[in-house]
Order: C-alpha cells, then sequence, then structure tokens
C-alpha cells in the first residue's frame, strides 16, 4: 500500500513543487535538514498539548520532506548523501513526534496509552529497518506493507488535528498505527524470505 501507486500523476506534482520551491536556491541537502525545524516545533507545541498548530507545524515538515527530493530532480542533483540524509532526516522526524505523544496526556485504550506508543514506535522503525536490512544482508530492496512511511505519517498528521476536537481521537489512531506498523514489518520480513529463497528458516 502506497501514495504513490499512481507514479505518472506524482511525478508531474512533483516536478512542479521542484519548479517553484527550486527558485529560492535552497539546495536539496539544506531543504532536507530544514525539515527538522517545524518538527520540532511541533514537537513542542505537542508537548503543551496545542494540537492543531502541532498537526500544522507536523503537516509543514512532512511537505519539505516532498520538497527536497523534487528540487533534487529538477535541478539536476540528486546524490547518494541526498538520499542518506532525507532518510536519517525522516527518522529523527518521526521519533520527535512519536516520542512527543508520551507527553500528551492522552486516555487510555485497554492497556496504559505509553505502551500503544512504544509500540508504535518500535513499529515505525523496524518497518523501516527491515527494508535497510534486507539490502544491506540480502541485497534484496524490499518495500511496501500495509502502511510505508506517507501512510504513517498522513495518518498521525490526521489524528494530531482530531486531538484538537477530543483526545481520544488521537489514542484511536496510535492503537491503530501501532497495529498496522507491526503488521507492515512482518510483511516485509515475509518479503524478504520469500525473495531470498536460498535456505529455509
Amino acid at each position: 500500500m502506497t501514495f504513490y501507486k499512481n507514479k505518472e500523476r506524482f511525478e508531474r506534482v512533483s516536478i512542479k513543487v521542484g519548479i517553484v520551491f527550486s527558485r529560492l536556491k535552497l539546495s536539496p541537502n539544506q531543504w532536507t535538514l530544514s525539515s527538522l525545524i517545524p518538527a520540532l516545533i511541533a514537537f513542542y507545541l505537542l508537548t503543551s498539548s496545542r494540537f492543531l498548530l502541532a498537526g500544522i507545524f507536523f503537516f509543514i515538515s512532512a511537505f519539505i520532506d516532498l520538497i527536497d527530493g523534487s528540487v533534487a530532480r529538477v535541478t539536476g542533483r540528486v546524490t547518494k548523501l541526498g538520499g542518506y540524509l532525507d532518510t536519517m532526516m525522516d527518522r529523527y522526524v518521526e521519533f520527535l513526534i512519536i516520542f512527543a505523544l508520551l507527553f500528551c496526556s492522552l486516555p487510555d485504550f485497554a492497556i496504559p496509552i505509553y505502551c500503544w506508543i512504544l509500540v508504535f514506535l518500535f513499529g515505525s522503525m523496524i518497518t523501516s529497518y527491515a527494508k535497510a536490512a534486507a539490502g544491506d544482508k540480502l541485497g534484496k530492496d524490499v518495500r511496501g506493507g500495509i502502511v510505508e512511511r506517507a501512510e504513517r505519517i498522513a495518518l498521525l498528521c490526521v489524528g494530531i488535528l482530531l486531538a484538537h476536537f477530543g483526545r481520544v481521537y488521537l489514542t484511536y489512531t496510535i492503537v491503530i498505527l501501532a497495529i498496522l506498523t507491526n503488521i507492515s514489518a512482518l510483511q516485509r520480513l515475509a518479503t524478504a524470505v520469500r525473495k531470498d529463497g536460498s535456505a529455509g528458516i
């Protein structure tokens, strides 16, 4: 599952975004690093339970994550270092937002909410690691899963915005993401094993 299944439409949007924001003369790597600034602001706002503003700044950070790649493609400055920095910033941004949830005084659901947050954090990180480990250890490109990063970020952003109207909505969002991210990690694990096929388990 991915928001980018319609690749041609996404590429058209990406090119337009790249053309517009390349005029600001920031390099793709500078755009990548700048995504951390609104994420830090969102972190602070979340710890203060100012959900509406936090959701807006989180969205801005996610949008900047689209800008850097678009600018890189339009200006012909796609590099391995840029891809590496982008991946690292993605992890930092995601961790900051999930970590901030621990300070939001959210209602519990079956078990304490902090348990769901930790399961969600683990699921998000292990889903990303499943791809990296498959490439490093098996030489396989493993993608997919029921929720990839784009879906995780979009759902979490919606949950944060809805928390402005009721914190329980963010609790439900976290529970759903905690379950779906770990399913995604297992899906990637199964895909890696299937692609390798060199030995049984």
